[in-house]
């Protein structure tokens, strides 16, 4: 029943998938911690940029974000970030679409985990002379990430699904493969539907699983 599977190389197009997630989050955890840094600032000019870059990317589709790297990025403007080969330049587009797409979802999680600190301390610091960054750093962003691991787990989870879309510009992760499968396997369509099902359940279940704990472990006691 699972023979026509040894002619596809699934493993190979998760681990595309996995590749995909992490250095998207990787990516994603640092431009939203700054964003929400913006978002919190005293200069009403990154106040503005963190609020209008929010409110746009993620109103925007994915889908349109991730085309737009690859046709205006890629094709138009010649961007090749750092390789010539179609295949790595389009995954790594597909990574820089997914950082500006995720990081919104990032900065909101954390902004709420900001606004969960007493008002007090950050007070408190800016009279024993700290700037604002230091507040930031060293007060509330550590506070912050305490109280939002569940919220982040979920972003997480939702973005290991949206590296599908990666698809749409030829990237060789699960969800391309997945496509070929059923067009040249049209008779098992069901079969094919439940094995990549299963791949993301397992990519994603324990993720979940184990950010719930860490998430019970490391909360802010108040």
């Amino acid at each position: 029943m699972f023979g026509f599977s040894q002619d596809y190389d699934i493993l190979g197009a998760f681990w595309v998938t996995v590749q995909l997630t992490i250095y998207s989050a990787i990516g994603s955890l640092i431009w939203g911690t700054i964003l929400v840094g913006m978002r919190v600032s005293p200069v009403p000019v990154m106040r503005a940029f963190g609020t209008a870059y929010v409110n746009i990317f993620r109103n925007t589709p994915l889908t349109v974000i991730i085309v737009a790297c690859s046709l205006g990025l890629y094709s138009t403007l010649g961007m090749t970030l750092g390789s010539d080969q179609i295949t790595t330049s389009n995954f790594r587009l597909a990574v820089l679409g997914f950082i500006a797409y995720t990081a919104t979802f990032v900065c909101e999680s954390l902004r709420a985990g900001v606004n969960t600190v007493p008002v007090g301390q950050a007070e408190a610091a800016r009279a024993l002379g700290l700037s604002f960054i230091q507040v930031l750093t060293l007060i509330v962003l550590p506070q912050a990430f305490r109280s939002v691991v569940a919220p982040l787990a979920s972003v997480l989870i939702a973005l290991t699904k949206n590296t599908t879309v990666a698809a749409a510009i030829g990237v060789t992760e699960a969800a391309l493969l997945m496509k070929e499968m059923i067009e040249n396997e049209s008779d098992a369509i069901f079969l094919v539907a439940a094995i990549f099902a299963l791949g993301f359940v397992v990519l994603t279940l324990p993720t979940g699983l184990l950010l719930g704990r860490v998430a019970k472990k490391v909360a802010v006691k108040r």
